[in-house]
């Protein structure tokens, strides 16, 4: 009875797991939504093959994102060494 309760708690973990990372990953990987945002940026295309089923082109790679001038990068202060006097 304890072995077969192991196993299924087992099973119910990795059922979990692989769905959590089927949401996490495959889900918006195969998503229009991020399909057009790479065709937005030139990285890939639409296609049709001749019995009318759409897919999907790589052509080059993605355009990144612009810079954002609003944000600038701030140094942190530099350290100033003070010597003490020797005795």
């Amino acid at each position: 009875m304890r072995r077969r309760r192991l196993f299924l708690i087992g099973m119910l973990c990795g059922v979990m797991i692989t769905a959590a990372f089927t949401y996490a990953f495959a889900i918006p990987a195969n998503s229009n939504y991020w399909r057009w945002e790479i065709w937005k940026r030139g990285g890939a295309a639409w296609n049709m093959d001749k019995d009318g089923h759409f897919g999907w082109k790589w052509l080059v790679d993605p355009l990144p994102d612009p810079p954002n001038p609003t944000k600038r990068a701030v140094a942190p202060p530099s350290r100033v060494r003070v010597q003490g006097e020797l005795l």
